[in-house]
């Protein structure tokens, strides 16, 4: 086989995609004259409600815990991407000194933090170290702490007026779920632990939560069946835990999207988080002169979800794919790299007898021979294999020197490999490419 091999892109096949399914929602939509009248508008700024009420459905069956999710609690978006962009300017005040840090989990996401800079906080982006349990806890607290009595802590916001009720003093961004780099997969403890911490600092977490329906068991032997479990979601814990909610904002924000689950290109997501917050959300200026931002889109998404065309084609086409290729991942792995001295690393189990794998990515350390050498490892790899492939250094929290030497010191001695783009034969090709470029790299340094 030739070609080019991206083992880095995070995007799912063009082959997985439900063309004819939603060519069905659309059909459905487009030729009925109320719907269409319905869906061809502006629309609600929290966007088209029979989404949302579908969706309150929909997530109360995958984490409802015997409780109803109410759709008041969500509005629809354009993707996690562009909801981040719009929880930052709605309840955030960096220019003013009043939020002062964002606390990003590393390695981090990297392509997040363009989004926190072009919000004002380029310079005010720290990072939280990631331990087995997915993040160090009492880093983060001893962090907060010292921020919170540094500097001039009673800053009056610039941000005024009943337009912004709720400004926030620190923003916490992880992705607690089959994390994006790591694959690392958030304890309950460590949930429980930080819906806490966020209550006692005025935090509000936002979690991007678009792996935790891409689920299967780990034994390759296993009957799949159902998605298994993982740890309830911060936005869940902070309805929940301990009385629940401190007000009527929260300290959580859970960040859904169907890019990963139907296609990038349909641009439709959701926010989660207490009624009063997703309705201020849904007042963002852009929204309220333009409507919502995915209206016609989100209506065919509704159509998907009401018909059960979602859930045949997650259980019948996506989660098989990829968990068949997830297996072949992990078998050329250890064919070929386990030899060469690499290893996984995914962190302890987020509770005793963990079953669940999933989302979209395997974080590999290199070995001692190779660390510091990810950014030059992917350039010969590019240039020589013709494979592409995410490394450590990428996933540095940007503009932050101590992410840059945790960097050095830690994570930016691995790297992130996909399963979502390609299939399994060029799965297996790009291990045993990978394998050739680690031999010949160690061969050139020999006399």
């Amino acid at each position: 086989m030739t070609g080019h091999i991206n083992l880095q892109l995070g995007w799912p096949s063009p082959s997985l995609f439900p063309a004819a399914q939603l060519l069905d929602s659309a059909s459905s939509i487009l030729t009925s004259e109320k719907k269409t009248a319905s869906s061809l508008i502006y629309g609600p700024d929290a966007g088209y409600e029979p989404l949302r009420q579908s969706l309150a459905k929909w997530l109360t069956s995958i984490y409802g815990r015997g409780s109803n999710l109410s759709f008041d609690r969500i509005c629809v978006t354009n993707g996690a991407s562009g909801n981040l962009d719009n929880v930052l300017a709605r309840f955030t005040d960096p220019a003013g000194g009043y939020t002062r840090h964002v606390w990003m989990v590393e390695p981090c996401y990297f392509l997040a933090c363009p989004i926190f800079m072009d919000n004002g906080f380029e310079g005010m982006m720290r990072g939280v170290p990631e331990d087995d349990e997915g993040l160090d806890i009492a880093f983060l607290r001893k962090a907060l702490r010292e921020s919170d009595s540094s500097g001039d802590t009673h800053t009056p916001p610039r941000k005024t007026g009943e337009r912004y009720k709720k400004l926030y003093r620190h923003i916490i961004y992880c992705v607690p779920t089959f994390s994006n780099p790591s694959a690392k997969t958030m304890s309950l403890r460590r949930r429980q632990e930080l819906i806490l911490l966020a209550r006692e600092f005025d935090a509000l977490v936002i979690t991007d939560d678009v792996y935790d329906v891409l689920r299967w068991p780990v034994d390759p032997e296993a009957k799949y069946e159902h998605l298994g479990h993982v740890p309830p979601r911060l936005v869940d814990l902070d309805r929940t835990f301990e009385g629940g909610p401190k007000d009527e904002w929260g300290n959580a924000m859970s960040n859904g999207s169907f890019s990963k689950i139907i296609a990038p290109g349909v641009r439709v997501g959701w926010a989660e988080a207490t009624p009063a917050f997703t309705l201020a959300l849904s007042q963002v200026g852009a929204t309220r002169s333009g409507g919502c931002p995915t209206h016609l889109a989100a209506s065919f998404v509704h159509e998907m979800l009401e018909s059960g065309a979602l859930e045949k084609h997650l259980h019948e086409t996506v989660l098989p794919t990829f968990r068949s290729r997830y297996y072949a991942l992990l078998e050329a792995i250890d064919k070929h790299l386990v030899p060469l001295g690499m290893e996984i690393s995914t962190g302890r189990p987020y509770e005793e007898g963990s079953t669940a794998a999933g989302g979209y990515f395997i974080w590999l350390l290199l070995p001692e021979d190779l660390a510091g050498r990810g950014a030059s490892l992917a350039a010969t790899a590019l240039d020589k294999f013709d494979l592409k492939f995410a490394y450590g250094d990428m996933m540095q929290v940007q503009g932050e020197p101590a992410s840059a030497q945790r960097s050095a010191k830690g994570f930016g001695n691995s790297i992130r490999l996909s399963w979502a783009w390609h299939t399994k034969d060029e799965i297996i090709e790009g291990i045993e490419r990978l394998a050739g470029l680690i031999v010949e790299v160690r061969n050139s340094k020999r006399p």
